[in-house]
């Protein structure tokens, strides 16, 4: 028998999202920055010969039947490719959960990869991204990783230059929030406030960090924010803390901060900590790729 494979499923933090409008099919049109960063799940993938697919975590309350992103990304592969052998996969969840940070989405990703890798499908990644859309709309750039711009419902994806180097402070309060709830809630109006999606565009390509954080915005802090003041509490601490910005992820609740060093960072995590709201602290890099230079305007994966 072959083997464990060990993968990573790293998670992402939104340096900009904006909201363009409510489709007519329910889904809300987006254009959003997406930036992996290194905390990460562990997803271990093991062939068996019982031609069943069984699934353990360390956190008691996540499912670990079809309910499951991994197990449902298992079968896709399993069933698409004719694959007998059962598989047995474990995830070890780091990344905080409802949290905004893709880590369901991340962790799919993993297991679309690994399955590549354990059965030698050779499947490429746009196929895998394909099949990553039929799961969640942030798989397929979970799959790609990196810093990328990502429109349509968020599989629409144009990778960018690297964001320059830097520290980020991750910070998950003790709440959650359902993303259903945050766009269900969600007014778009002549008052929203949108962020500068391509003028990041431009500071990526500039290579300049500080123009990527002062445009940073998410349209989506009005909703979470009016019901858990702690998010503007905490952005504000990181921010008399050094850091360049702060932002809520996603539809939060985490925020995050980006620091030039990793001790001004650290010493951001100190005074967060202190905030009742506040349940874990991270500082960890971004997860970056080299790329070509290339025109914002072109299609990726």
């Amino acid at each position: 028998m072959a083997q464990p494979l060990y993968l990573k499923a790293y998670g992402k933090v939104n340096l900009g999202l904006d909201v363009i409008r409510r489709r007519e099919d329910g889904y809300h049109e987006v254009r959003m920055i997406m930036q992996t960063v290194k905390l990460y799940d562990r997803i271990i993938l093991e062939r068996n010969h019982s031609g069943n697919i069984f699934l353990r975590t360390n956190l008691p309350y996540l499912p670990v039947n079809e309910k499951n992103l991994v197990y449902r990304a298992i079968d896709i592969i399993r069933r698409e490719y004719g694959i007998k052998d059962g598989v047995s996969a474990t995830i070890i969840k780091r990344i905080p959960v409802a949290a905004g940070m893709a880590g369901g989405s991340t962790d799919a990703a993993a297991a679309f990869v690994g399955m590549n890798q354990l059965f030698a499908l050779n499947i490429t990644q746009e196929k895998l991204m394909e099949y990553g859309v039929t799961l969640g709309a942030d798989i397929p750039y979970c799959i790609m990783r990196g810093t990328a711009l990502s429109e349509g419902i968020g599989e629409i994806l144009t990778p960018l230059p690297p964001l320059p180097g830097c520290w980020f402070l991750i910070v998950k309060p003790g709440f959650s929030m359902s993303t259903k709830f945050v766009y269900e809630h969600l007014t778009l109006d002549a008052r929203t406030e949108h962020p500068d999606i391509d003028g990041m565009v431009d500071a990526l390509f500039a290579h300049s960090l500080d123009g990527v954080a002062s445009r940073m915005g998410n349209v989506l802090e009005q909703v979470t924010s009016q019901h858990y003041p702690a998010i503007g509490e905490l952005k504000n601490i990181m921010v008399e803390n050094g850091a360049l910005n702060a932002l809520m992820s996603g539809s939060g609740p985490t925020v995050f901060g980006i620091f030039t060093s990793r001790e001004t960072a650290e010493q951001a995590a100190r005074a967060c900590g202190k905030h009742p709201a506040v349940r874990r602290t991270a500082v960890v890099r971004p997860f970056n790729k080299s790329l070509p230079a290339k025109s914002a305007g072109q299609s990726g994966r």
